[in-house]
């Protein structure tokens, strides 16, 4: 059975009302949280491209990307669950996993099953919960992974707008 239902949540996947690139994070992570992501990437087998600016490298440990220079230019390493879906993390810092996706990208139902089952498995292998939060409003997640459920859930009613036109939180 789906976490969620294309029809009950389809204006979260707005990119004119979310905007086209959410932000999606795993909060009080780790270096070895980093390490488990990029574990569960190879295991998957899910297609991924590891660069530092536009000189792409094999994706190295962890450890090795978060210790780089503050002034070194931001490693990014793309993941495509499916061929369709791709999501982009960069490695910011070890204290949270911050990646993005592009709603434009994930229409419909089978995309929100690969993009629901893809928060599954980071939640699952993590331990914690994954949020998805519009574009460029942070800390006002509404979906994610919730660990106690062991699903992805909604955090805000996508029936209800608020005074911005923005779904209200639950």
């Amino acid at each position: 059975m789906a976490d969620l239902l294309w029809d009950d949540v389809r204006c979260l996947f707005d990119p004119d009302l979310m905007g086209a690139l959410p932000d999606v994070r795993v909060s009080d992570t780790s270096v070895e949280d980093w390490q488990a992501l990029l574990d569960l990437v190879a295991e998957k087998g899910w297609k991924c491209r590891y660069s530092e600016g536009e000189t792409v490298f094999p994706v190295p440990r962890a450890e090795a990307v978060l210790s780089r220079p503050a002034d070194a230019e931001c490693p990014g390493l793309r993941v495509w669950p499916s061929a369709d879906v791709l999501a982009i993390f960069r490695f910011l810092a070890h204290d949270a996993v911050d990646f993005d996706v592009d709603l434009r990208e994930l229409q419909g139902q089978e995309r929100l099953d690969v993009f629901c089952g893809f928060l599954r498995e980071i939640g699952r292998r993590l331990g914690k919960p994954v949020l998805m939060d519009p574009e460029g409003d942070y800390g006002h997640p509404v979906l994610g992974f919730d660990v106690e459920a062991d699903r992805v859930v909604l955090l805000a009613d996508p029936k209800a707008a608020g005074p911005n036109g923005e779904p209200e939180k639950r």
